[in-house]
Parts: C-alpha cells; sequence; structure tokens
C-alpha cells in the first residue's frame, strides 16, 4: 500500500482537502475566542495586522528534543476555514449579551485568504522556544486560528516524539508495530496516533488478518460521511485489533495476526471441515492439509537434535494454527502463548510452518504476548535453528519472532541489556496514550501587532515570549550534526556558510535569550532556514508542497540521525543549545524593560 500525498501542490489548482477529521471546524476553539474577535470588530481593531509564535517550553517525556507533527492538518483547516450559517447563529446565541448585525455580516465573510503561515517541516526534530508554526493576518481571524491549532500540533507533535523514543531504543534493525487502537482516547486519538506513530518511525499499524473480511464494508464507503467513515470503521477496528482505518486514510502499512480468542475458540481439528490447500504455485492441490501438519508434528516429536522435548502438545490450538494457515498461507504469523509457549505453541507452530514449506509457502513468523520475553524469544530461536539444520530448510532459523505484552522504553531497553532474540515489536498503550507524560505544552502568542513588537513578561522566565517577527536558522559544524538552532530579527541578514578550507571564518555569537552569561561563537560549515511559507495568503508567495506521509517519515529518521548522540540518548540527555542572535538579544532586554512597570518604594 504506497503512502498518499498530504496535499496538492501550489500550482495543481484545486481546493485541498478538509481536515482527516470533519469535526475540526472553526467551532472547535474556546469561547473568548469568539469573545475577542467580536472585541476586536466593536473596537475597529478586527483587521489590525498580527503576528503570533506557536512553539512549547520544554522537551518531553524528560529528554531533549521533540519532533514536530501536525502541519499537514493545520494548513488543511487554514485552506478550509469558513462559517456556515448554522455555525454562525450558534455564535450569537452563546455570546454574551446581544450581536450586532454588522458583526454577522462579518463572520459571513470570514476566511484565511489573508492569512500567512510560516512553518518548520513537519518530521523535523525541534526545540524549546523556536517558532513551530509563525502566522501572520487580521488579529481576529488569527486569533480564531489558535486553539485548534494548538489542538492539531500538541499531541501530534508528543506521539510522534514517544515514537521516535522507541525506534532509538529499538534500534534501526527491529521491525515496529504500533497496536494501540483500543487503548487509545477514542477514535481520533487512534487515528492520529497510527499516523504520528509512522512519522516518528514505526513500521506499520498492527491488526487482525481477520481484519480482511472488512473488504466489504469498504465497497460502499464512499456512499458515507467523513465522519461515519472514521467513526464506523474505528469501531469495527476496535473488535478486529486493528486500524485499518489509518491504513486506508494515509496509506500507513498494515501488519497482525490472530487474537487468543481465535485459538481457544477451536477443541480439536476434527472441527475443520475444507482440509485442501493448493500449492502456492497453483501446480498441484493438497488435499488433506490437517494430515499434513500432523505428520510434521511427529517427525518433530521424534526428532532427536530436539532431545525429546517436544512432547504432546495442545490440539485445539493446533488445530487453530491449521485453520489460520489455510486462510492465509502466505502470512502465517501464530500467537504462541494461548496455552504453553515453548510445549506446545512453538513445537505447532513448526509443524503447520514445515508443512506450508511443503506447499512452497513461507511463514511469518510467531508473536510472544506474556512471559520472559527475552528468555522465550531466545529458547524458540534455538529450536528454529535446530529444525533449519534437522531437516535441511535454509533460513527457518531466522523465522521472525515478535513481541507484545504492554512494552514501553524501559522494557525495550531491559531487553536490550538482557540479550534477546526478539526482531519486532508491537507497542500500544505506552505508544499512543503517551503514558509517560500527558500533553506537550504549546502555546500561542502574540509577538507582533501592526509591525509594532510585543512581549509577554512573566515572574517565571521560562514562559517570557520572544518577541517580534523572526527567522530561524539551524547551524551545522564540520562532523555534520547540527550545533544550535539561532533566531534573528526578520531584516537581519541570513548567517553565512565558512568553507571548509578557509582557516578562519566569520563567527556569529549565538546568546541565551535570557541568560547573559551563556554565549557561544560559532562558526557553520552549513546553514539551514526553518521557517518555510505554507500558506502564502495574499502575499503572492510560491507555497511548500506538503509531502507524502512517508517522505515526513523518512524526513524524520533523517534528521535523529543528524543530531549529536548526546542530544537524544535516553538518560541524560545534553540539553541542545537555543539561542537569538546578539541584536535581537539586546532588543528583548530593551523591550522588558520598556514594558516591565517600575515598582516604588516608600
Amino acid at each position: 500500500m504506497e503512502a498518499k500525498a498530504n496535499g496538492p501542490s501550489v500550482n495543481e489548482g484545486r481546493v485541498m482537502d478538509g481536515p482527516t477529521n470533519p469535526m475540526v471546524t472553526p467551532l472547535l476553539t474556546d469561547l473568548y475566542q469568539f469573545t475577542m474577535a467580536y472585541a476586536y470588530w466593536k473596537a475597529g481593531k478586527h483587521n489590525d495586522r498580527a503576528v503570533f509564535d506557536l512553539y512549547f517550553r520544554k522537551n518531553p517525556f524528560g529528554g531533549e528534543f521533540t519532533v514536530f507533527a501536525g502541519l499537514e492538518e493545520c494548513i488543511k483547516l487554514i485552506a478550509n476555514f469558513k462559517l456556515t450559517e448554522e455555525e454562525i447563529s450558534f455564535i450569537c446565541e452563546t455570546l454574551p449579551g446581544s450581536c450586532e448585525e454588522g458583526f454577522v455580516k462579518y463572520l459571513r465573510n470570514i476566511d484565511c485568504s489573508d492569512v500567512e503561515v510560516y512553518a518548520i517541516s513537519e518530521g523535523t526534530v525541534v526545540f524549546p522556544k523556536v517558532p513551530l508554526l509563525r502566522v501572520e493576518g487580521p488579529v481576529a481571524v488569527v486569533q480564531l486560528l489558535e486553539t485548534p491549532v494548538l489542538n492539531l500540533v500538541n499531541f501530534a507533535s508528543l506521539v510522534a516524539t514517544n515514537a521516535a523514543r522507541h525506534r532509538l531504543v529499538a534500534g534501526k534493525s527491529k521491525m515496529l508495530l504500533e497496536f494501540g487502537l483500543r487503548r487509545a482516547q477514542g477514535p481520533d486519538g487512534a487515528i492520529s496516533a497510527s499516523k504520528y506513530c509512522y512519522i516518528g518511525g514505526f513500521d506499520a499499524t498492527s491488526y487482525s488478518d481477520n481484519a480482511y473480511g472488512s473488504s466489504l464494508f469498504f465497497t460502499n464507503v464512499d456512499s458515507l460521511s467523513k465522519l461515519m467513515f472514521v467513526l464506523l470503521v474505528s469501531v469495527l477496528c476496535c473488535v478486529l485489533a486493528s486500524n485499518v482505518a489509518a491504513g486506508r486514510l494515509f496509506g500507513i502499512p498494515l501488519r497482525g495476526t490472530h487474537s487468543h480468542a481465535f485459538v481457544s475458540s477451536f477443541m480439536s481439528p476434527d472441527e475443520i471441515l475444507e482440509r485442501s490447500l493448493h500449492r502456492s504455485d497453483g501446480s498441484s492441490t493438497c488435499e488433506d492439509f490437517v494430515s499434513l501438519v500432523q505428520s510434521w508434528l511427529s517427525k518433530i516429536q521424534w526428532a532427536k537434535a530436539l532431545g525429546n522435548t517436544v512432547g504432546e502438545t495442545n490440539q485445539s490450538e493446533l488445530a487453530a494454527f491449521t485453520s489460520y494457515a489455510l486462510a492465509f498461507p502466505n502470512n502465517f504469523l501464530a500467537l504462541v502463548d494461548t496455552y504453553d509457549v515453548m510445549r506446545s505453541g512453538v513445537p505447532n507452530f513448526c509443524a503447520v510452518a514445515l508443512a506450508l514449506n511443503d506447499l512452497g509457502y513461507k511463514s511469518v513468523g510467531i508473536r510472544l504476548d506474556s512471559g520472559d520475553l527475552a528468555y522465550l524469544s531466545g529458547e524458540a530461536r534455538k529450536i528454529f535453528q535446530i529444525i533449519e539444520k534437522e531437516f535441511g530448510l535454509p533460513g527457518f532459523g531466522k523465522t521472525s519472532i515478535t513481541a507484545s505484552n504492554d512494552l514501553n522504553e524501559e522494557t525495550l531497553d531491559a531487553l536490550n541489556k538482557q540479550g534477546h532474540e526478539v526482531d519486532c515489536y508491537g507497542i500500544g498503550t505506552y505508544l499512543v496514550t503517551c503514558y509517560a507524560q500527558a500533553a506537550l505544552g504549546c502555546v500561542f502568542k502574540l509577538v507582533e501587532i501592526n509591525n509594532q513588537p510585543r512581549i509577554k513578561l512573566s515572574e517565571d522566565v521560562s514562559k517570557v515570549s520572544i518577541p517580534c517577527k523572526k527567522r530561524c536558522y539551524r547551524l551545522y559544524g564540520r562532523e555534520g550534526y547540527s550545533l544550535v538552532d539561532i533566531m534573528t530579527g526578520e531584516n537581519e541578514p541570513c548567517p553565512k556558510v565558512v568553507p571548509i578550507t578557509l582557516a578562519v571564518g566569520e563567527r556569529i555569537l549565538c546568546r541565551h535569550p535570557f541568560n547573559e552569561s551563556k554565549r557561544a561563537y560559532v562558526v557553520p560549515q552549513r546553514v539551514e532556514e526553518l521557517l518555510k511559507c505554507y500558506w502564502p495568503g495574499k502575499s503572492g508567495k510560491v507555497r511548500e508542497e506538503l509531502p507524502a506521509l512517508k517522505d515526513i517519515r523518512d524526513h524524520c529518521i533523517k534528521q535523529l540521525e543528524q543530531m549529536r548522540p548526546d542530544h537524544i540518548r535516553r538518560l541524560n540527555p545534553t540539553p541542545y543549545k537555543v539561542s537569538v542572535s546578539a541584536k535581537l538579544y539586546d532588543f528583548i532586554h530593551f523591550l522588558w524593560l520598556n514594558e516591565a512597570p517600575v515598582g516604588e518604594l516608600q
């Protein structure tokens, strides 16, 4: 299944699709946004040109990096921002006091045609205080965008970051499956989590292969509203332990197996009525696949190389595996811990897998969902390797082993330290609920109005905003790693790259925004401007295209590779430097002194 593009290019000349969730409308906001819009309009200030920055103040999960996500949904909201008559009527009924007809007319004409959005590319590794989005436009309109864009960015970035952290612990070679639909916070939380886990480095969203039956449901899905589609498919997926909806909406790869219920639903092989199976190449048919499986189980039980460790196995489990293999001979992956992993599950899997091999099929592997995962995966690997050697089956020793069962960062780290043979992890609850941290805490602050810089002060220095319209750059060093992010005033010159051939280059003074003693000179070998125009409004500027989801994922993985290892390590990471230019530093503190009231002692 191919990943889908997230939006049309600027030259395609067609309207961009709306947000994935149709509940994301101009009404997905706080009431005070509309009361402020009315007050702006009443004061004649509603068309004042404002600039807002969306940023966060602290990295999540005790780490020192964050992955930015949610941009596509923000742009789709802005591209389709329009109030219906019903929505306007509800707003007027809800506002305190009477609502003048002039304001009603104003609401009818509101859209984002005069709004400009500059943003960091989705999937980029980002840091506190640096604007993820800069939104410019009429103050009343931009104010109405505050709550929905915060909603769209906060959870998305938190989940993508959580996924990236799990990927870093698991390592590049392991497959990661998102198992979280049934534990997510509602249908939208599940759909969003699948999308942003994929951006953060997960390989697929996992599902039960029984979900293939849902293809009948998809046949007429276009006749349903988008909302009913998302909700109904999500409910269906909960029953099947799947997230087929996310796969269909975003083109995310789907993987999975059956549940314990499937295994325990069988009583004996006698229940299997249709026993025939065609060879993979269609050249012939095995009329009694069940008997073929039983013969292979006998060979395994008598194999000297296994030292008579395989005794009687659970026949109802064997029946379930056999039946499943008959349904999906090309995708046989068995859940082996319903009764006993080593005494029953693994031998039964091997018997079915070897029978499939006789007919030209290759089994996928097993899934462990309980017990000592490090020990069980190691023992299962030994049996696979013995069978490969005993029966001359090249590659069988490398049969895939998937582990699940409430895994998280700590579990993956512990497995790495113990030593294990797990090839693939299925991670659910701790991933999609972001169990270790409830929210990212992005904020949306006014930094300029009618070309006049504004600052938000606080006794808590971390909450002081950085005023004015800014440009943001990432400076890279000689080893290819990023060294520092620097914010400058809009009209300051771009930092210059210094060729390696020059012994001495131009040094850039990078200053901590609020601590005068923290400063350093940087001589960059590469400079990357972070903020790009994703919605030009009436400015006539060229709009950046929204890339395909897979491209965003690839960008995220590349970004993590460009970070110094000590910045992204799990324990005691080194804080990444975020700075301002010397000129912007001076201006921040000048404005701070001007805006702060002066006390008087008596």
